[in-house]
């Protein structure tokens, strides 16, 4: 400003000559480097001294220059040489006759920042130096870039035209030069432009994809230019999809794993991230199986990740994340698997005649009846699967099926069976087992029954064993007696330990004649009953003895006849030969005071004895012993067991009770009918059925 002050002082005259003498311009005029600006001007003189036709000169003089001597930068007077090189970049392209001053300012370089004054000149009068009303020209860095439009996502093998646009303010600067750089340009170089753009065409391939292409424009003769860089994004299917994994919510993700195959314990923090390369960003997913449990936004980043908080055995599967665009997809899969100890095991039966399965919890008791087959099954679920066993009573059984060592088959149940048995399930990660107990049960079988005199009464006892506990009761006659009662003809006494039952019954007073005991004892599984006592009717009695007596009159005569007749013959050979004669034989009666029966009852499983627990001896399998005792003589039984016939009905009951009729054959044998006992022994043996 002191600059123009002093220009002030020198050029300007009067103030009679400043009069009429005005100019309007920016004071201040800012330009970058390179690049072109219009100074707009405008200005007014007297109309003194010069006519219509008279040309009106006019000259931008750099601000301190002498204008008479001085070189202007520019001006439209011919005669005048300008200080600028080249001689263009500053042009007067106002017209002074036309009250113009405007000026035009091309490929500016840092050199011309300067105040810059006017000056105009028309006929003799009009002479002047508008150094009052200046203008400073400030050149900057070249900042301003084209700027570059292309799509956003470039589609391979199809061609794309893109625009390279630098903006201008005023047509009258001229064109700038535009070139294009980049792997994506076949032919490098200028290419033709408007005053401010310049367009390409292309056809971009895969491998352009993240290349470079540059936009690159010149302003001057001296090197001063500018430009704008892209990258080029051509579409592709996904690729380079990636599976990552994280055991724990805050750690980071693990390097991906080669193997398809991941392990993870139950419980356990799981994070799975899925990142592919596409383009345009592929839309992903996570589908467990054929489910679909997770998908990205279509924008998305490229990445997606599915949390399993706390795993479960139903969370392994096959997992697969899918990363899909226009262009294609491309998936991965992991086999997830979930270890965990065995748990829910479970014991199932299948019993004989059985076709569902009945499932068993720890701790229960099983009864099964003795005989029959039993089929278990043990089952769980563990990962790794776990290996079965089965143990009874400490002792591990052998599978019935080694392939399937859960299945457990014992095709006839006996009483070593009975105990406690386990089902145990153990893998690496833990065990577990569920224990039941196995009862045997089997139908009554009786022990040693008996009857015996005792005082002026009768005294008998009946025992059974069975599982479960029998119970016993008596049968005299047609009436049935039973528990722990007593009267004046009977008195009952029964009681029970573990699998035993035991009842006497004792009956005071004269007996009748046909009187019948038994005793009988059952269960829930049969039942088995034994006649005790059996005391003929005495009409029969005295029938069968009338009919005998007859018959053995006639009989005794023939043979007391016969008798008489050999003796005879005998004592006359005696006689003859000197023997004495023998004495005569007397008869004697015999008298059976009472019955004792014993029947032993028949095994009811193969290949196992009954064991009495009683002190009394029990008599050998499949024999009944009868004892009749006169004066300490003995009679012994031959035995029979044979069950009656049976109707339809009658046969179904029977099976369902499992109920026996023994019949017993009696034989008499070895008593002596005839004394004294040095005669000849002679038998007779007389069957009772």
């Amino acid at each position: 400003m002191l600059l123009l002050m002093l220009l002030a002082l020198l050029w300007g005259g009067s103030p009679a000559q400043d009069l009429g003498f005005s100019l309007q311009v920016q004071r201040v005029v800012m330009v970058q480097e390179g690049l072109c600006v219009r100074v707009p001007c405008t200005l007014s003189y007297p109309e003194r001294g010069w006519m219509e036709d008279t040309p009106a000169l006019g000259y931008w003089f750099l601000a301190g220059t002498d204008s008479s001597v001085g070189r202007p930068v520019a001006t439209n007077d011919q005669n005048r040489a300008v200080r600028t090189v080249p001689q263009d970049r500053f042009q007067l392209v106002g017209d002074p006759q036309k009250w113009s001053c405007s000026l035009l300012i091309k490929e500016a370089q840092m050199e011309d920042s300067a105040p810059y004054f006017f000056r105009v000149e028309r006929g003799r009068h009009v002479q002047y130096n508008f150094v009052k009303n200046p203008f400073y020209l400030q050149v900057t860095a070249l900042t301003q870039q084209p700027d570059v439009y292309a799509p956003e996502i470039l589609e391979p093998g199809q061609q794309v035209t893109l625009i390279c646009v630098f903006n201008w303010t005023f047509e009258d600067c001229p064109a700038p030069t535009f070139s294009w750089l980049g792997a994506a340009v076949s032919a490098p170089g200028p290419r033709p432009t408007s005053s401010s753009f310049s367009v390409l065409t292309l056809t971009p391939r895969p491998q352009d994809h993240g290349t470079h292409l540059t936009c690159r424009v010149d302003f001057s003769r001296k090197g001063v230019s500018t430009e704008r860089t892209v990258r080029l994004n051509v579409a592709y299917a996904p690729k380079d999809l990636v599976i990552s994994v994280s055991r724990a919510n805050t750690s980071a993700l693990e390097p991906p794993a080669h193997s398809p195959h991941l392990e993870a314990e139950k419980g356990q923090f799981l994070r799975l991230h899925c990142a592919a390369d596409s383009q345009p960003p592929a839309t992903l997913s996570w589908a467990l199986e054929d489910r679909v449990l997770l998908r990205s936004h279509p924008q998305g980043s490229g990445t997606l990740e599915l949390v399993l908080p706390g795993l479960k055995p139903g969370d392994s599967g096959c997992y697969t994340c899918r990363a899909e665009n226009r262009l294609g997809s491309q998936s991965r899969t992991l086999d997830l698997s979930v270890q965990y100890a065995p748990e829910n095991l479970r014991v199932m039966t299948l019993h004989a005649n059985r076709t569902v399965l009945e499932n068993l919890r720890n701790g229960t008791s099983l009864p099964v009846l003795e005989g029959q087959s039993l089929r278990l099954l043990c089952v769980t679920h563990s990962n790794p699967p776990a290996r079965l066993s089965w143990v009874l009573g400490g002792q591990t059984l052998s599978p019935f099926q080694p392939a399937d060592p859960g299945i457990l088959e014992l095709p006839q149940i006996q009483m070593e069976h009975e105990g406690d048995l386990t089902c145990q399930a153990q893998n690496t990660l833990g065990s577990q087992h569920v224990s039941l107990h196995l009862s045997v049960v089997y139908p009554p079988r009786l022990l040693s029954p008996s009857c015996s005199w005792e005082g002026e009464g009768l005294h008998c006892s009946c025992s059974s064993r069975a599982q479960p506990a029998p119970t016993l009761r008596w049968r005299l006659g047609e009436g049935l007696l039973e528990g722990n009662h007593s009267n004046a003809s009977w008195t009952i006494t029964s009681s029970s330990a573990g699998p035993w039952a035991n009842s006497s019954l004792s009956l005071s007073g004269p007996l009748g004649s046909g009187l019948r005991l038994s005793c009988e004892a059952r269960n829930a599984h049969g039942k088995q009953s034994a006649a005790l006592l059996l005391l003929p009717d005495k009409g029969l009695i005295s029938k069968a003895f009338a009919d005998g007596t007859f018959l053995g009159i006639g009989i005794m005569t023939l043979l007391f006849l016969c008798l008489l007749l050999v003796m005879k013959t005998l004592k006359k050979k005696q006689t003859q030969a000197g023997t004495p004669p023998r004495p005569r034989a007397t008869r004697r009666s015999t008298i059976l005071d009472y019955i004792n029966v014993f029947p032993n009852p028949r095994p009811l499983a193969q290949n196992r004895k009954a064991t009495p627990s009683s002190p009394s001896q029990a008599p050998p399998p499949g024999a009944h012993s009868l004892e009749f005792k006169k004066n300490q003589k003995e009679l012994h039984v031959v035995a029979h067991t044979c069950p009656r016939p049976k109707s339809f009905s009658q046969a179904s009951e029977s099976e369902n009770n499992q109920e026996e009729l023994h019949y017993a054959t009696l034989h008499f044998s070895g008593l002596r009918p005839w004394e004294p006992k040095d005669t000849y022994s002679e038998y007779a043996d007389i069957k009772f059925h």
